[in-house]
C-alpha cells in the first residue's frame, strides 16, 4: 500500500538536514543537494522546513524505493532562504517529529511560494551550484 502523502510542514536543523540528504545520496534519488554544499552554504544554526508535494515513483526503475519529494526552505549562510528541492523515503520523513502549529505552517508554505530557487541564488551569489 502506498502511504499517503501528508499535507504538513517538518522542520529539521541544519545536522538533521545534511543526514536526510546523505541519506538521499545513498539511495541516488534525483532532487537533492550535495552534502558538501549544502555543509558550504547552509547556516549551521538555522532552522529548516520540509513540505511534501509529489509522491515519486520511478516505474521506470523498480528497484528505487517510493519517495516523497518534498520542497525544502533552506536558510543559507547570508540569511536568506531559498527553495529546494529533496526527495525523502516516506518512514524517514514520518520519523520527524510534528512541531509546528497550523499558523506557522501556512507562514511557511507562503514563504516557499515567494523563495528563490537554489539556481537563482547560486546564479545571483557567483557560487558554484551543486551537482
Amino acid at each position: 500500500m502506498t502511504p499517503t502523502l501528508p499535507r504538513t510542514v517538518r522542520a529539521v536543523d541544519t545536522a538533521h538536514l545534511l543526514d536526510l540528504a546523505q541519506e538521499a545520496a545513498i539511495h541516488g534519488f534525483s532532487q537533492r543537494l550535495p552534502v558538501d554544499w549544502l555543509r558550504e552554504h547552509l547556516d549551521a544554526e538555522a532552522t529548516h522546513y520540509l513540505f511534501p508535494t509529489i509522491v515519486q515513483r520511478l516505474t521506470h526503475r523498480p528497484e528505487m524505493p517510493l519517495q516523497w519529494r518534498c520542497q525544502q526552505l533552506l536558510t543559507v549562510n547570508t540569511g536568506e532562504q531559498i527553495l529546494g528541492l529533496l526527495d525523502v523515503l516516506p518512514g524517514t520523513f514520518e520519523k520527524i517529529p510534528e512541531t509546528l502549529d497550523t499558523a506557522s505552517k501556512k507562514d511557511i508554505v507562503g514563504r516557499i511560494e515567494r523563495a528563490v530557487s537554489v539556481r537563482e541564488w547560486v546564479e545571483r551569489m557567483g557560487v558554484e551550484a551543486g551537482s
